[in-house]
């Protein structure tokens, strides 16, 4: 099965599961548009990536911020600025990004919420949530930000809800 559907199936089960708060479904698809179309170069500005997303652009520019401070995103302020990535950027993994934006509750939390859930105090949902988690961590910490890029210029893949 191509990588990339995988990739695609996990994020939209954890999306259903409501596993992705929303600054982070618009953080993860932020840097693939940045590492689509920074990736021979150039910059992008918020305006573009914000249509190329469909997002909005205020919350965007908070969500971009953040990953600019953490180093998961470049940018260069004035008249020609803007967003891109590096070689450095495009080979950190996707974990990084929810890590940024959600922390890594995602990969260590309760399918329930539940605060004390663990093998010793389980939640009725906590074996099948635990291996759904751990296959998600697992993907995205050996997925890299710019592994999608051809896909993205092949039109197989879409940024856009």
């Amino acid at each position: 099965m191509h990588r990339s559907f995988i990739v695609s199936f996990l994020i939209f089960v954890a999306d259903i599961m409501g596993v992705f708060s929303k600054t982070c479904e618009y953080a993860m698809r932020a840097v693939f548009f940045i590492a689509h179309r920074t990736a021979s170069g150039g910059r992008v500005g918020i305006k573009e990536i914000s249509t190329g997303i469909d997002s909005p652009e205020a919350f965007l520019a908070k969500i971009l911020q953040e990953l600019t401070r953490k180093g998961i995103v470049n940018s260069v302020k004035g008249p020609n600025g803007g967003f891109y990535m590096d070689n450095y950027n495009l080979k950190l993994p996707l974990s990084d990004v929810v890590k940024a934006v959600d922390g890594d509750g995602i990969f260590t939390g309760c399918g329930m919420g539940l605060q004390y859930c663990s093998a010793v105090n389980p939640c009725p949902l906590h074996n099948e949530f635990k291996e759904i988690r751990n296959k998600i961590q697992a993907l995205m910490e050996q997925t890299s930000i710019g592994e999608f890029n051809d896909d993205l210029n092949l039109g197989i893949l879409s940024l856009k809800k």
